[in-house]
């Protein structure tokens, strides 16, 4: 299908052909609503920093902290306002022994729009590595 549309100064477009209500997206609102990676760590490292403070090490609550971490983040990377963003947000805790761990991801995707961020908490008992990753939707 072609859809031409004419873009006002006010904002407005005016849609020629048909398409389902809701469904126009305007281009030139990529700009201000960009994934900032400085700001979202910054969320992160709040996120974190109140949720792990006191946090100890069980094997057994694992799966439920790193399940609530991960949606208690996304929710409120959506809150900032990132809504033309699909948000992926993945979150490693593990026992603080004193050894190292790698991470590593790769992904196809557009450089100007989309972007990460990641960051590491830990404290006498574990750490926690998160990456969020902000993927725009066109």
């Amino acid at each position: 299908m072609v859809v031409h549309a004419i873009v006002s100064a006010t904002g407005e477009a005016e849609v020629e052909g048909s398409l389902e209500p809701g469904r126009l997206r305007l281009c030139s609102q990529i700009a201000p609503f960009r994934f900032r990676p400085s700001v979202v760590k910054d969320c992160i490292h709040a996120v974190l920093k109140q949720e792990l403070a006191n946090a100890e090490y069980a094997p057994e609550e694992m799966p439920q902290l790193t399940k609530r971490l991960s949606e208690n983040i996304k929710d409120k990377l959506k809150e900032m306002g990132f809504d033309r963003y699909k948000m992926v947000v993945q979150v490693v805790i593990g026992e603080q022994r004193g050894e190292g761990v790698f991470m590593a991801s790769r992904c196809f995707w557009d450089a100007d729009t989309d972007n990460y961020t990641h960051d590491v908490f830990m404290n006498e008992s574990l750490f926690c590595v998160v990456a969020a990753f902000g993927c725009f939707y066109y």
